[in-house]
């Protein structure tokens, strides 16, 4: 069940982000095809960074987390909103779900 919040819901989340990313460039006034293509390559670059090096996502996170820099304000921001335990209800109901979802399809239906 947290397999499949993870793994099976976890494309959608990283979506979501991309999404949610598009749209406030839009708002910091760049036109939507120009933002969606530098958030699409930089999620590839992200992805493709993670994949081909032993480097754990914390680390490459705080390599390129400058002191008092953007990153460093922008990562402050999300984690004064929550993100980090938001993120841990969201797979924790997704995982609530699924186990929900497995009862009924193991169930023997009376009919």
């Amino acid at each position: 069940d947290a397999v499949t919040a993870v793994s099976g819901s976890g494309p959608a989340y990283f979506f979501l982000l991309m999404e949610l990313l598009i749209d406030a460039a839009v708002q910091m006034g760049l036109e939507r095809q120009l933002a969606e293509r530098l958030v699409r390559q930089t999620a590839l670059g992200a992805a493709r960074l993670v994949a081909e090096t032993e480097r754990t996502p914390q680390a490459l996170r705080i390599s390129v987390t400058s002191p008092g820099g953007t990153t460093e304000a922008a990562l402050a921001r999300l984690a004064e909103g929550g993100l980090g335990p938001l993120m841990t209800e969201a797979v924790e109901r997704a995982t609530e779900r699924s186990r929900e979802l497995g009862r009924r399809w193991s169930t023997p239906s009376a009919g």
